[in-house]
């Protein structure tokens, strides 16, 4: 249980903090601390996003972060994408099934090293301007 409670929460403040869905926590914390097999793990995590992508959303809209044409096109094609994924996980061994989520998780890493590398580099601050109250006081000759 208390696995279970710490997959969970790690998986929220991912996914609420990063935007990505807390099954890239859930679905390995599920098969490592829990001993589920892949195709539990990742059926237990589909259904565990929900309630996180609700909350998730609904804070983000509140933010206006949230371009609701964009998303309500996403979640219908989704719909069609997850009855595909479902039908395809069912057909694969458990074998293939993790390695196949483990290479996902390898092709996105690369992708957010590769973005983040190429990103332009943040100026540094300004160092605060010194004021009459700030500055120490003038040393004395000896």
């Amino acid at each position: 249980m208390i696995g279970a409670i710490a997959i969970g929460v790690a998986g929220g403040v991912v996914a609420g903090l990063l935007g990505v869905g807390g099954g890239v926590l859930f679905v390995p914390g599920l098969v490592i601390f829990l001993g589920l097999d892949q195709h539990h793990a990742e059926a237990t995590s589909l259904l565990a996003i929900v309630p996180v992508a609700i909350a998730g959303t609904y804070r983000q809209d509140r933010y206006g972060n949230v371009r609701r044409h964009d998303a309500l096109l996403l979640g219908v094609l989704s719909l069609a994408g997850a009855i595909a994924g479902v039908v395809l996980a069912n057909a694969l061994s458990g074998q293939v099934l993790r390695d196949a989520f483990a290479a996902l998780l390898v092709v996105v890493a690369a992708q957010l090293v590769r973005s983040t590398l190429r990103a332009a580099p943040i100026p540094p601050a300004p160092a605060p301007a010194r004021t009459a109250e700030a500055s120490p006081p003038p040393r004395r000759p000896r």
